[in-house]
């Protein structure tokens, strides 16, 4: 027994120790100690595994490994939170929530930026976490969630109970991960919140406990709990990790108080935020104030603005599109906005540029438009030094050299030379990508290689790659499997619909939706290689500029020898949609804001075509519905000022299922 006693005195020590450091940030013990410690406990465990528990720190250390991960079922369902974007709205919540409760007053907490978690308990030991999923249903990541070391194995009372909260990667961990990933030559994650979803979905658990992600509880389901404070001190004193920057305010006045205070902090926290969530302290009036079919009427999410800092523009280089448009970058010296740290980010055109008066080695704001994508948004002109260089748009193709041109009716200048190497890549790049032809295991780089060595230099010869297959499996970095993968992939893809092809070709004005369009009009590629120009803008949604362009490109030798060598490949020819089944989406334009768990943007977007509607990328007038998916973005804003109907992803699911 002396060797089960010690067992359990190690296991003791350390989850002090854990808790002490992870939860409350007060450390007991040196690295060293603890490791010497942990070591003992695992060469016990080993000789002695039947003495091993699930509360033991050594199930942090990871190794599980998954085949796919579990559906789990919420007892309750996890809603999401209505958004505010001003504090216009905040008060007319306010008057919502006075209105039903006058004497309610209000629980202010951080809005955490990374993923939603629940942690089931029993008897006091975790035996399930799992992720919001659509709120109904998520996924079992159990595995993953012990791997966490703010994550109690065993809490202070042998309850029975349920916790949830916010799993996210302290930016200091995010950032030594990119840079394990970039020298790796591994994609690198796009912020702070991408990167601790990616870690909790690894099917091998001990990639998640090299991660370091972090946790914040802030709900318990508790009946005996008065207020959403009590709840978080509860959770605290069982051991949790509750965040301690919350604030009981008595009117909204006090609220908004607090989100200034809190958006002065928010650069110098260790972790992403991107909003404060109130709710109606008081949970026996939640019942009392209700909630709609999508949130709660009694919480609401409070979003930051896109957060705004300095760097210094270090230079402006130029990128060659596939259409061979000319776009001026700016490169600026790295920084941290809203979870990522970013180096560059376009600067559209020279009008642009001119416009915002920008110089090489401005002092100049940064954000990103959305949420997303990097922007400049103007230069400090007071910072402006002697050094700082006036714009001077370039007069040739930073690629083949050849003299650019700028068309009267256009802010964009063009390189027209057709043999431009960078444009020629970029065309095939943009041929083999996702959204157009989809050829798996031939991207960016890839592309890239094969050309210059001499592979493909058209698309057609992207379907001619088998006839060099001697020749491929001896090129570095390939081999033969992952040529048998890439040349098995291209064959699959000719199966593609029409549509996917001629979005692929490139053609000016010609996106995804167009294509479809086309498609679903001529059938097949001998109509649309016969389409006069006034057949063509005959259709909906279909403009002069884009008539113009497709005839221009189908009447042209060089196209369509092509095109007819593409169809002697084998490649379809057809648009083979099938017959439209009729439901709440028929004829219907939607728009799609934020992420759904259920399904990806493509596989919505199919099932809305088909049932005959139409997923746009932007929000009009004429858009019918917005689908609302988590983090939504821009669009929502816009829609709501429109008075266009909102659509939560519950409801969307049902939908598509009537």
């Amino acid at each position: 027994m002396q060797f089960l006693d010690r067992i359990n005195e190690l296991k003791e020590i350390l989850n002090k120790a854990s808790e002490a450091y992870y939860v409350h940030d007060k450390p007991i013990m040196e690295d060293f100690e603890y490791d010497r410690l942990m070591s003992e406990l695992i060469k016990l465990e080993t000789e002695f595994p039947e003495y091993k528990t699930i509360d033991s720190p050594t199930n942090r250390i990871g190794g599980e490994v998954l085949s796919k991960f579990e559906k789990v079922t919420h007892d309750v369902k996890m809603a999401s939170l209505a958004d505010a974007f001003n504090y216009d709205e905040l008060k007319d919540f306010d008057s919502r929530v006075k209105a039903v409760a006058p004497n309610a007053t209000y629980l202010c907490e951080l809005k955490i930026d990374g993923l939603s978690v629940s942690l089931k308990y029993e008897n006091g030991f975790l035996v399930q976490a799992a992720t919001r999923g659509n709120g109904l249903i998520g996924e079992n990541i159990t595995h993953n969630v012990k791997t966490i070391k703010s994550v109690p194995l065993k809490i202070k009372e042998n309850l029975t109970t349920e916790v949830r909260g916010e799993i996210f990667m302290p930016r200091k961990n995010f950032i030594q991960l990119n840079l394990e990933r970039e020298q790796n030559e591994e994609e690198l994650f796009a912020n702070c919140r991408n990167a601790a979803a990616g870690s909790v979905r690894q099917l091998d658990s001990s990639i998640a406990a090299k991660r370091n992600l972090d946790v914040f509880l802030y709900y318990y389901l508790n009946p005996f709990v008065t207020t959403q404070e009590e709840s978080l001190i509860k959770m605290k004193n069982l051991g949790f990790k509750v965040n301690q920057l919350y604030r009981h305010c008595n009117t909204i006045e006090d609220v908004i108080s607090y989100i200034e205070e809190m958006g002065q902090k928010r650069p110098d926290l260790p972790y992403d935020i991107d909003g404060i969530v109130i709710k109606v302290n008081e949970i026996k009036l939640h019942d009392q104030i209700g909630e709609t079919v999508k949130y709660p009427k009694w919480a609401i999410a409070y979003k930051f603005p896109p957060e705004e800092v300095k760097t210094k523009l270090l230079d402006i280089i130029y990128q060659v599109g596939r259409s061979g448009v000319i776009t001026p970058v700016a490169i600026f010296k790295p920084v941290f906005v809203q979870g990522s740290m970013i180096s560059k980010a376009t600067l559209h055109n020279e009008d642009y540029i001119v416009s915002k008066d920008i110089h090489i080695n401005d002092t100049v704001i940064i954000r990103k438009a959305g949420d997303v994508i990097p922007e400049v948004v103007r230069p400090v002109i007071e910072d402006r030094t002697s050094d700082c260089i006036p714009f001077k748009m370039i007069d040739v193709c930073p690629c083949c050299k050849e003299k650019i041109v700028r068309r009267n009716d256009e802010a964009d200048y063009y390189c027209i030379n057709p043999n431009c190497e960078e444009k020629l890549i970029n065309k095939l790049i943009h041929f083999a990508s996702k959204p157009a032809y989809n050829i798996d295991s031939l991207g960016d780089k890839v592309v890239e290689e094969l050309y210059k060595k001499g592979y493909i230099k058209t698309i057609s010869d992207i379907f001619k790659l088998k006839d060099h297959y001697a020749e491929l499996i001896l090129l570095p970095g390939f081999g033969e499997k992952s040529i048998d993968h890439l040349l098995d992939a291209i064959e699959e893809s000719k199966k593609n619909n029409l549509d996917q092809l001629i979005f692929g070709l490139g053609i000016r004005h010609c996106g995804g939706k167009i294509s479809k369009l086309l498609c679903s009009k001529f059938k097949t590629i001998d109509g649309l290689m016969n389409a006069t120009y006034e057949d063509i803008i005959s259709i909906g949604d279909v403009g002069d500029a884009i008539a113009l362009e497709f005839v221009a490109y189908m009447s042209n030798p060089i196209n369509q020898e092509l095109i007819n060598e593409l169809k002697a490949l084998g490649l379809n020819m057809n648009y083979e949609f099938g017959e439209i089944k009729e439901n709440y989406f028929t004829n219907k334009k939607c728009v799609l804001t934020g992420t759904l768990q259920a399904m990806g943007r493509t596989e919505a977007k199919k099932l809305i075509e088909g049932f005959g509607g139409v997923l746009s990328e932007s929000v009009s007038k004429k858009t019918d519905i917005l689908i609302l998916g988590e983090n939504p973005g821009s669009k929502y804003d816009k829609a709501k000022q429109l008075g266009i109907y909102i659509m939560n992803e519950e409801e969307f699911l049902a939908k598509i299922k009537e």
